[in-house]
């Protein structure tokens, strides 16, 4: 015998089920414009934290032009490359008297940059004072030449040969650090990679995302 109780059983049953899948859309719609927000947060928070950064780099640019201090400034990282002839003779970690004379003048212009205001202030977590060496002589010893350098450099700003306003204020945020001949060209003894380098690391930046970060664009400029 034909049941009408089924007939009336069915649609209920449809009812639920499209009641079940509207509530799963309306989760995933909800989720998806989470998620959507979400990133948009992010995009704006690195783009926040990207333009002080190009405007303390754009600063150290100009502040070593109007200066008239012949460095290299890389105009993407900030970073500061000085030649080592201007500091030290060859094999060498004492600093030239012409060496001297050079961070009287390159090292109160520079700070002045990091302390123009509390925002740069704030972003520039750490300067890192590097040394490099060309790929000419033995591994070892280009190593401790270069971290000497660097701490012959270090010292010497701190010393009481060399006053500025912002010099106490400097020694909290300065490293020293030797990269001998890890970043030179190949069996290639190029004077170009003897250098000392001072370089910034920015706020939000743990130091091994900083230096993966420093290798990547060394590699690119090459």
């Amino acid at each position: 015998m034909f049941n009408l109780n089924n007939l009336k059983q069915e649609p209920e049953l449809d009812e639920e089920e499209s009641s079940v899948l509207l509530s799963i859309g309306d989760l995933m719609s909800g989720l998806l414009m989470i998620f959507a927000l979400l990133f948009v947060t992010v995009l704006v928070q690195l783009k926040d934290r990207e333009e002080p950064r190009r405007v303390i780099v754009g600063t150290v640019v100009e502040q070593m032009k109007g200066n008239n201090i012949n460095v290299n400034v890389n105009p993407e990282t900030g970073d500061v490359t000085i030649q080592d002839k201007i500091l030290f003779d060859e094999n060498s970690a004492e600093l030239k008297p012409a060496g001297k004379i050079f961070l009287r003048r390159f090292i109160p212009v520079y700070s002045r940059v990091i302390f123009a205001n509390k925002d740069f202030k704030k972003e520039i977590a750490r300067v890192v004072i590097e040394g490099h060496t060309s790929s000419k002589g033995d591994y070892d010893t280009n190593l401790e030449l270069s971290l000497l350098r660097a701490l012959a450099v270090s010292k010497f700003i701190f010393s009481n040969e060399l006053n500025f306003p912002t010099k106490w204020e400097l020694r909290t945020k300065v490293m020293a650090a030797g990269r001998g001949e890890m970043e030179a060209k190949q069996k290639v003894d190029d004077p170009s990679d003897r250098k000392v380098i001072f370089r910034f690391q920015f706020r939000g930046e743990n130091f091994s995302e900083w230096y993966r970060k420093n290798q990547s664009l060394q590699q690119q400029n090459r």
